[in-house]
């Protein structure tokens, strides 16, 4: 039988906190304020101390994260005992006379909106609790049974956590999709006194914004899953790699780290185990080659952005030359369900052979972008036009640019494709990270391809020689097709370059750099050389 100790303690932490929300929540109703970096553009921040001069302390008044509905920011609810929870969108701080009604009655209804449609097509795991929760406080995670998953993983113990990962399939969700449970297991198979966990956080893919909700409205799921992988791969260090430009994600995370070393749930003796763990945040140098692993660790140890050669991988010598495992944010926000529900009812989700959900960054040509979270094996016309509503009235589904700058983009008759990991059609499309962009008809395939091999080069850090000047010549190859100077055979050559671009090359990004001109040619390859 398992000590108990951690459980206690985390049960005695748990009790501590619902009696902090009883006493301030005591009377009043409850009003969710949604300030996520999408939200803040448009003046959700505003819109707090607005209720607050108006209202008073008739009011409690919540910061939590955007729950995924960009398309309606800003974004309040009104909690009332008993009744439905009334959501209110595009709320001004200038116009609060909507939230007025919505607390002017006692049994309030709201009335119907997009955001019911685009939050019933998703299946949540990691995003749960994102939009309601409160983002600035700790206690609200702890009465929802947060940080439960790490005091069970410290009673269970290492080995359990490991089998339990590995028996969940869990994979990463970065893009690379490796599976979580061996790495974790081949980190800790390295004998060391030093080990390190690093969240990847930073994100740096056009059209990606799934880590930065995270951190934003669920910080403490985040942390709680890198502490569980920290104790499995017996890591005392937990290094959270945050994107320069996140600075709401930053000041969330860096606040919930405070939070909890403050009640014990990071440092020494943790919940009253033996695991000592300290936690710490560092930003991310900028660019979308940080997002490689290697280039990650060159980055925090004071190199250039450059990626290394591998092998060694990181799970033998990473941060300062010790074992070091690399997750991704959405990776780590799984972690406690499976923990705490069992690897087989995270299995249980998912197409049977992919398990679990991902996140979908849904942007574009939409009536609903914003952030979803499906089982996999959602297909494209269920994201696009089910949580998405489908392109803007008198517009007509060209293609779904899918995975961002590394893949490339599917025609529209093609929206019947089921989401997996790893490439979905040889061409070189693959779902990445799970960036998804529509594009209606007012685009031409040629400016779409040009500006994703533009990207790429653009952020090649140069250091080896394929995708340093493979890159800027497949955009010189286009730009000749677009004019009119090229042939069928300057078409051939830009096909074995793309392909070479990929194979020579040293880290993900040019490994993949070659895919949206594959892509673009299989599909579109008449409009290309129009």
């Amino acid at each position: 039988m398992p000590d108990p100790s951690s459980i206690s303690r985390y049960e005695d932490i748990s009790n501590s906190a619902r009696g902090r929300i009883a006493a301030s929540h005591r009377g009043k109703r409850r009003v969710i304020v949604q300030v996520g970096h999408c939200g803040a553009s448009v003046g959700a921040a505003d819109i707090v101390p607005a209720i607050s001069e108006r209202f008073g302390d008739a009011v409690s008044v919540t910061v939590s994260g955007c729950d995924g509905g960009c398309f309606a920011a800003p974004t309040v609810l009104v909690e009332t005992p008993g009744a439905d929870c009334v959501r209110i969108e595009r709320v001004s701080s200038s116009d609060l006379d909507p939230l007025a009604d919505a607390l002017a009655s006692d049994s309030p209804s709201g009335a119907p909106t997009e955001s019911e449609a685009f939050i019933a097509s998703q299946h949540r795991i990691a995003l749960d609790g994102c939009g309601t929760l409160d983002a600035e406080s700790i206690d609200g995670y702890l009465v929802g049974g947060g940080y439960s998953a790490l005091a069970r993983a410290l009673d269970a113990g290492e080995d359990w956590v490991i089998q339990e990962m590995k028996n969940s399939r869990l994979r990463g969700r970065g893009g690379a999709y490796f599976p979580a449970g061996l790495k974790w297991e081949s980190a800790r198979g390295f004998a060391s006194a030093q080990r390190y966990m690093i969240a990847n956080c930073e994100e740096g893919e056009p059209g990606l914004f799934k880590d930065r909700h995270l951190m934003e409205g669920v910080p403490h799921r985040v942390i709680e899953g890198a502490l569980i992988g920290a104790f499995a791969t017996g890591a005392s260090k937990v290094v959270f790699y945050i994107n320069a430009e996140a600075n709401v994600s930053a000041a969330r995370m860096e606040a919930a780290i405070q939070q909890a070393e403050d009640i014990g749930l990071i440092g020494e003796g943790v919940l009253g185990s033996a695991f000592d763990v300290s936690a710490e945040i560092r930003r991310g140098a900028g660019g979308y080659v940080c997002g490689d692993e290697t280039t990650l660790l060159n980055t925090l140890e004071g190199y250039r952005r450059e990626p290394r050669l591998k092998p060694p991988f990181p799970t033998e010598s990473g941060l300062w030359g010790q074992p070091t495992v690399i997750n991704n944010a959405e990776t780590l926000a799984s972690v406690p369900f499976i923990v705490n529900e069992g690897a087989d009812e995270f299995a249980a989700i998912g197409d049977g052979q992919d398990t679990g959900t991902k996140i979908i960054n849904l942007s574009g040509s939409v009536r609903r972008p914003g952030l979803i979270e499906v089982p996999f094996g959602a297909t494209l016309r269920e994201i696009v036009h089910g949580a998405g509503g489908g392109p803007p009235h008198g517009r007509a589904l060209k293609m779904v640019g899918v995975g961002g700058p590394s893949s490339g983009a599917l025609p529209a008759s093609m929206l019947d494709t089921p989401i997996k990991p790893g490439y979905l059609h040889e061409s070189g499309v693959m779902l990445g990270a799970g960036g998804v962009i529509a594009i209606d008809d007012s685009m031409s395939a040629r400016a779409v391809v040009r500006n994703l091999a533009r990207y790429n080069a653009n952020e090649s850090c140069g250091k080896c020689t394929p995708c340093r000047e493979g890159t800027p010549r497949m955009v010189e190859m286009l730009d000749a097709l677009a004019d009119g100077r090229a042939s069928s055979s300057d078409v051939d050559e830009l096909t074995k370059l793309a392909r070479l671009v990929n194979a020579a090359s040293l880290c993900g990004l040019g490994q993949a750099a070659g895919n949206p001109v594959l892509s673009g040619l299989h599909f579109f390859g008449e409009e290309l050389a129009e």
